[in-house]
């Protein structure tokens, strides 16, 4: 095959793929905003079609059901919150400050983002309940950036010298309460629980 002829190949593979991305994209766009609009439950298939102008089968040749364009959102969504896990993270002076701005940045966006709509805290929850591989990733993945920045603060003789694994883990259990939805949307209504600055504060000094 000649050099020209590679190359005509290549780019329209590479339209190609761009044109499917833009489909894949345009999908779980429109998909969003009709879960959040009328809920996950009460949106299907051809509901998401019929707002795009195409047939129900053009979503399949993308997905092979609603529930996998939820999976897709929602490692969309998982995305967005590890980068702004990461952003905040490293936005302290200290690795105390990272620890800090990281959870209460998490809490933050939980709130805003999956409590305060309804109809998202809906599809975090079905996530949650189906035990989704994507968000045992995301998981693993907050795990090791805590861990880094447990790590780091020790080396550095901010905090005390330990088993990072076991301090990190240790972290985000005590933690938890601070992201996890279901656990914040059961303690809103509890005035007596500890604030969210507390929290932090407690699981940072432990690690000194």
């Amino acid at each position: 095959m000649s050099d020209s002829l590679q190359a005509s190949h290549a780019a329209a593979s590479a339209q190609a793929g761009d044109v499917r991305s833009e489909n894949i994209a345009r999908i779980l766009d429109t998909a969003e905003r009709l879960f959040r609009h009328y809920g996950y439950t009460k949106t299907n298939v051809a509901d998401i079609a019929k707002e795009l102008g195409m047939s129900p089968a053009n979503i399949y040749r993308f997905f092979a059901s609603k529930a996998e364009i939820h999976q897709a959102l929602a490692r969309r969504m998982l995305a967005a919150s590890y980068d702004l896990a990461v952003a905040n993270a490293h936005s302290g002076k200290t690795f105390a400050d990272g620890l800090r701005a990281y959870a209460l940045g998490q809490h933050r966006m939980t709130l805003e983002t999956m409590l305060h709509e309804n109809k998202v805290h809906e599809m975090v929850v079905i996530a949650m309940e189906q035990q989704w591989q994507v968000i045992e990733e995301h998981i693993e993945r907050i795990r090791i950036l805590v861990a880094e920045l447990i790590d780091q603060g020790i080396k550095a003789g901010e905090f005390r010298q330990q088993n990072v694994e076991i301090a990190s883990d240790c972290f985000m259990q005590a933690t938890v309460a601070l992201c996890h939805p279901q656990i914040i949307a059961d303690c809103l209504a509890d005035s007596r629980l500890a604030t969210p600055e507390d929290l932090v504060e407690f699981a940072i000094r432990a690690l000194r």
